[in-house]
């Protein structure tokens, strides 16, 4: 979408996700990093464990591992996974350092390895970074339209998600509106084979994001 100009010519991008860690009607964004990259790597426990900032949030898991021999008697092992981080600068760091402590600690013990991290068949995800004027045009348009309690700043998630593209190239603001109500048993990720909605919050949802568009386009705060 991106490639064939959809995005040409946008001062602004909102996009809303329900949320069921937020109760019913809630809104939550933050500032800045909201969701972290994701990509099925090859990977070592000891660049999180040895190298990362314990302050600067970055995953790397081992998540399968398949091993075979061939006719000939070779052993083949082929391990996947997932790495995750808050910042592109980080996050390419990973990649780097992944390729090469696999590649290297093979070849100490005599072995061979590739590295592949799928970007011809999957695109990386980069992190969903939202724009800290348009966060706060989200809070205040929340505030307004639903009260002063019903917006919360939320905790940074490792997911990936689509419009973490879009963030890169046009001011945008990521949002949740809550949707848990333990009563009704809207307790569960959208993920989960056991999730259901709250429909309580259609009409609070679709609410919000026209008022979030509309007051954006008239210049409101």
């Amino acid at each position: 979408m991106i490639a064939d100009g959809a995005l040409e010519n946008v001062e602004a991008i909102f996009a809303l996700h329900v949320s069921h860690e937020l109760p019913t009607a809630v809104i939550g964004s933050r500032p800045g990093p909201l969701l972290a990259a994701s990509a099925a790597i090859i990977s070592l426990q000891g660049i999180i464990s040895r190298e990362v900032n314990p302050l600067d949030s970055q995953v790397v898991s081992v998540t399968t591992i398949d091993a075979s021999s061939t006719t000939s008697g070779e052993s083949i092992v082929v391990l996947g996974g997932t790495f995750r981080a808050f910042s592109n600068a980080t996050f390419y760091q990973l990649l780097h350092r992944i390729r090469q402590v696999i590649v290297q600690q093979a070849a100490v013990y005599e072995c061979s390895a590739t590295v592949d991290f799928f970007e011809e068949e999957s695109t990386i995800y980069p992190p969903t970074v939202n724009d800290e004027g348009m966060y706060e045009h989200v809070r205040k348009v929340a505030g307004d339209l639903l009260g002063g309690n019903s917006f919360r700043v939320v905790p940074p998630m490792m997911g990936a998600e689509d419009f973490s593209f879009y963030s890169e190239v046009v001011p945008a603001a990521f949002y949740y509106v809550g949707i848990r109500n333990e009563a009704l048993g809207s307790t569960h990720t959208g993920h989960s084979p056991h999730f259901m909605i709250d429909e309580d919050v259609l009409p609070v949802g679709a609410a919000a994001h026209a008022a979030i568009a509309e007051r954006y386009l008239i210049g409101y705060g």
